[in-house]
C-alpha cells in the first residue's frame, strides 16, 4: 500500500503522455514546405547533335550504345580479367575511404534512431542525499537553527507536444542525412571501382610504352654508333651524327616520366587496396588481357537523375534543407510540454516511504517566443536561402552529369577513330619495315635505312598503345558516368 499513490500517478502520467503523443502525431500540423523531388530535365538525349548509336570499326570492333540498356552492378567483369576481379574484391574489403563512408552511413542511421526518441515521454529518476543547516530566522520565526539530513527520491515525466511539427521536420532532416550518406557510400564504391580499372589500364599501357621506348632507344643508339663510324670515314657529314644524338637524347628524356607515371600508378593501386606500396604485390597486366566491351548501355536522361550517386546525394541535401525550413518555422510558434513529478522526501531513511512525506505535481508548460531581436525570423530566412543554395547545387550537379555523359559519348566515337588511324599507321610502318629489311637483305639499301624504319615503327606502336588505353579508359568513364548499375544488385555494394 505504500506505493499505491506513486504508482497511480505514474500510470496516469504515462497514459496521458501516450494519448497526447498519438493526438499530436495524427492531428498536429507540420509547418514548412513538404519536400517534392525535382523533375528531371525534359530532354531525350545527351548531345545537341544526334546521339551516336555506335562507333566506327577499329581493331575489328565497333562499340554499340544501347539506349536504356541494363547495367551490371559488377560491370568491370565485362573486361574479362580474373586478376582484375581479384583486385576489386580485395579493394572492397580493405579500402579505407570506403570504410569511412560506411561508418558515416552507420553514424547517420544511429542519429536517426536517436531522433525518434523525442516522440516518446521522457522519464527520469533522481535521488538526493544532503546534510544541511537551516535557520528559522529566514522565515521570521526566531534565530534557532537546526542541522538535519534530507533524502529525496523523485521521478519526472515530461512530454513535448509536437504541435507545429518542428520535431517531425528535424527527424525528416535526419532521414535525409541518412539518404545523403547512403548515396555517398554508393558514390565512393563507384569511384573506387572506376579508379581501380583505370589504374590497371594505365599500368598496362605504361609498361608496354616503356618497353617500346627502350627498344627504340636501343635502335637509336645503334644507329648513332653506325653514323659516327660513317662520319669518321667521311661517308656522311658530321651534322648527321649531331642530329641522331639529339633525337636519342630526346627519346631517352621521355623514359623517366613514363617510369614515374608507372610508379605512381602502382602506388595508387596499393592505396586503393588498403595497403602500403611496400606491402602490395603489383599485378602484371597487358592491354591484350583486357577485353573491350562491345555493348555499352546508356541510361536514359530521365533515369540518370534517379541513379547517379552524386545527384542523389545533392537531392538528399536539398531534402534536408527543405526540412530545416520547417524546423526554423516551428521555432516561431509556441512550444507545449506536459510535465509530471512524483517523489518522496524525509529526514530519515527509516520512514522514507511514508505517504505523508510524498509530493507530486502535474501540468502543462507553454513557452511562446515574444521578442528575440529578430533572431528566429532571420534564422528562418537563412534556412530558406540554404534551400535555394541546395537547389542550385542540385541543378548544377545534374547539368554537370549530363555534360559528362555527352563528353564521354563523343570521346568514345573519337577514340575509335583514333585507334583506327593509329592502327593503320602501325600496319603501314610494319609493312614499310618489312620491305626495307627485305631490300637490306638483298643489298640494295644500307642498314641506316633499316634503323630509321625501326624507329618509325616503334613510334607508331607507342601512339597505338596510347590510343588503345584511352579507348579502354573512356569506356570505364562511361560506366561510372551512368551510375555503375548499383541499383540492379544493391546488396553487393558494401555497407548499404
Amino acid at each position: 500500500m505504500k506505493y499505491s499513490v506513486g504508482a497511480n500517478v505514474a500510470a496516469r502520467l504515462a497514459l496521458a503522455g501516450m494519448c497526447v503523443f498519438f493526438f499530436s502525431w495524427i492531428f498536429g500540423c507540420a509547418v514548412g514546405p513538404n519536400f517534392v523531388r525535382p523533375e528531371p530535365p525534359s530532354v531525350s538525349r545527351y548531345t545537341h547533335e544526334t546521339q551516336p548509336t555506335s562507333t566506327v570499326l577499329a581493331d575489328g570492333q565497333a562499340q554499340q550504345f544501347i539506349q536504356g540498356g541494363e547495367i551490371a552492378s559488377d560491370w568491370w567483369r565485362l573486361f574479362n580479367s580474373v586478376k582484375l576481379d581479384s583486385i576489386m574484391r580485395a579493394a572492397f574489403a580493405n579500402n579505407q575511404t570506403l570504410q569511412a563512408a560506411q561508418a558515416s552511413l552507420r553514424q547517420s542511421q544511429e542519429n536517426l534512431r536517436a531522433g525518434y526518441g523525442v516522440f516518446f515521454p521522457q522519464v527520469d529518476a533522481s535521488f538526493d542525499a544532503v546534510r544541511q543547516k537551516s535557520s528559522l530566522a529566514r522565515f521570521g520565526e526566531g534565530s534557532t537553527s537546526k542541522i538535519f539530513n534530507l533524502f529525496t527520491l523523485s521521478a519526472t515525466v515530461s512530454y513535448a507536444l509536437d504541435v507545429f511539427g518542428g520535431e517531425r521536420r528535424a527527424l525528416e532532416s535526419l532521414q535525409a542525412q541518412v539518404d545523403f550518406q547512403h548515396s555517398t557510400v554508393l558514390g565512393t564504391y563507384l569511384t573506387l571501382s572506376g579508379n581501380i580499372v583505370n589504374a590497371v589500364i594505365a599500368q598496362a599501357a605504361y609498361r608496354e610504352q616503356i618497353k617500346a621506348t627502350e627498344q627504340m632507344i636501343e635502335l637509336l643508339r645503334e644507329q648513332s654508333s653506325i653514323t659516327e663510324t660513317q662520319a669518321q670515314t667521311g661517308i656522311i657529314p658530321y651534322s648527321n651524327v649531331l642530329s641522331l644524338r639529339s633525337q636519342l637524347a630526346a627519346t631517352e628524356a621521355t623514359l623517366p616520366p613514363l617510369q614515374q607515371k608507372l610508379s605512381q600508378t602502382e602506388h595508387l593501386l596499393a592505396v586503393l587496396e588498403g595497403l602500403t606500396p611496400a606491402e602490395f604485390i603489383q599485378p602484371q597486366f597487358t592491354l591484350a588481357e583486357l577485353t573491350l566491351p562491345s555493348n555499352l548501355p546508356v541510361t536514359v536522361p530521365s533515369e540518370l537523375v534517379r541513379r547517379r550517386p552524386d545527384i542523389l546525394a545533392t537531392e538528399a541535401e536539398l531534402h534536408s534543407a527543405s526540412a530545416d525550413i520547417g524546423v526554423a518555422t516551428a521555432a516561431l510558434y509556441p512550444s507545449f510540454t506536459l510535465n509530471g513529478t512524483y517523489g518522496q522526501t524525509n529526514t530519515s531513511l527509516t520512514n522514507f516511504f511514508k505517504n505523508t512525506n510524498s509530493f507530486w505535481s502535474v501540468g502543462p508548460d507553454v513557452t511562446a517566443p515574444l521578442f528575440h531581436g529578430g533572431t528566429l525570423w532571420f534564422k528562418r530566412r537563412a534556412a530558406i536561402e540554404g534551400y535555394n543554395q541546395a537547389l542550385a547545387n542540385y541543378r548544377q550537379t545534374v547539368l554537370s552529369a549530363f555534360a559528362q555523359v555527352a563528353d564521354i559519348l563523343r570521346a568514345l566515337e573519337h577514340d575509335a577513330e583514333a585507334v583506327r588511324a593509329q592502327s593503320q599507321a602501325l600496319i603501314a610502318a610494319e609493312e614499310a619495315l618489312a620491305l626495307i629489311q627485305a631490300n637490306y637483305e638483298a643489298g640494295t639499301i644500307n642498314y641506316l635505312q633499316v634503323l630509321i624504319a625501326d624507329g618509325q615503327y616503334y613510334q607508331a606502336k607507342i601512339g597505338y598503345l596510347q590510343a588503345q588505353a584511352l579507348r579502354l579508359q573512356d569506356t570505364v568513364a562511361l560506366f561510372v558516368a551512368i551510375g555503375g548499375g548499383w541499383w540492379n544488385i544493391e546488396e553487393r555494394v558494401p555497407g548499404t
